[in-house]
């Protein structure tokens, strides 16, 4: 009995050690980094480098938290992820719902794959195709309303335009992507619960309303609290392509102000205390979602 435990526990410090390359790069690129932090409550410069630049404790924190730049910007950064998780993440569910009723096998799988395309393809393409087809000079949508009589719009210029461009955009290309989950726990629901629900009589939108939806809603649960942290970082890759001095008044948002301040002002102590601050926030906000969707439902992710 003791030569069979001895037999399991070495097989399982063979498993353990499979984890020690992730452990390795976690370590490596998460947690000695965070050495760097310091560099909020210091005023760095290269000739000191961070051990030697001046402790100014929280001045940097002060010096962001009365910037009325920063504030704009985080106004709206959470206006712009409130529309994405209002219009984006109950529209990824309706999808999933609606590629599982597709019966024909062939094409369910063609639509699929039609839809999980967008999401290769980098934003600076999307923006791309945007610019082209919003264009003032010749563009697709100025020459159809110029044939209804409209005068042309620049629709990539406008403070009026940016939000529904980039709900839209943000919707076309991750949409697709994002019923993977919710198709893969449909794929798990027991047949048993739709054959008796056929025999009671119960029709296709019954069957998804009372059967499939109420079966991956721990799922969703799931998503909503991974997503919920991300309400303090809009995505830098759309954004930045996005923004011009036309429109900069909505589209900047607190990942676009770092990188002005950092790379552009060279402000690195204020902009490492401001991803800091943005970090330990989100953070919170996962702990509270967590136990949120605990108390409500049962599912959480600990």
């Amino acid at each position: 009995m003791n030569r069979l435990r001895m037999i399991k526990q070495k097989g399982y410090l063979q498993l353990y050690g499979f984890l020690l390359p992730g452990i390795a790069l976690v370590v490596l690129f998460n947690y000695i980094p965070m050495l760097g932090l310091q560099i909020a409550f210091r005023d760095y410069n290269f000739s000191d480098g961070i051990w030697k630049s001046p402790w100014i404790g929280l001045q940097n924190f002060k010096e962001f938290a009365a910037s009325h730049d920063f504030w704009k910007a985080t106004g709206n950064t959470l206006l712009l992820t409130f529309l994405r998780l209002l219009f984006v993440f109950p529209t990824t569910i309706v999808v999933a719902l609606l590629i599982n009723e597709i019966r024909a096998f062939r094409f369910k799988r063609i639509v699929q794959s039609l839809s999980y395309l967008p999401h290769f393809v980098s934003w600076i393409v999307v923006v791309g195709f945007l610019d082209a087809f919003l264009s003032i000079d010749g563009g697709g949508m100025n020459s159809l309303l110029h044939s209804f009589g409209v005068q042309p719009i620049a629709f990539m210029g406008s403070e009026t335009w940016f939000r529904p461009i980039f709900v839209l955009s943000s919707m076309w290309k991750e949409v697709g992507w994002g019923t993977i989950l919710y198709l893969a726990a449909i794929s798990g629901i027991n047949p048993v619960l739709y054959e008796a629900a056929v025999m009671d009589g119960a029709g296709r939108f019954a069957q998804m309303r009372y059967i499939t939806l109420p079966s991956i809603v721990p799922i969703i649960s799931i998503v909503l609290i991974l997503t919920v942290p991300g309400l303090l970082s809009v995505g830098i890759d759309q954004i930045y392509t996005m923004i011009n001095p036309a429109n900069i008044g909505v589209a900047e948002v607190v990942d676009t102000y770092v990188l002005r301040l950092g790379i552009g002002q060279a402000q690195y102590s204020q902009t490492t205390a401001i991803g800091l601050v943005m970090s330990v926030i989100a953070t919170v906000l996962l702990v509270l979602s967590n136990m949120i969707s605990k108390r409500i439902g049962g599912d959480s992710l600990w």
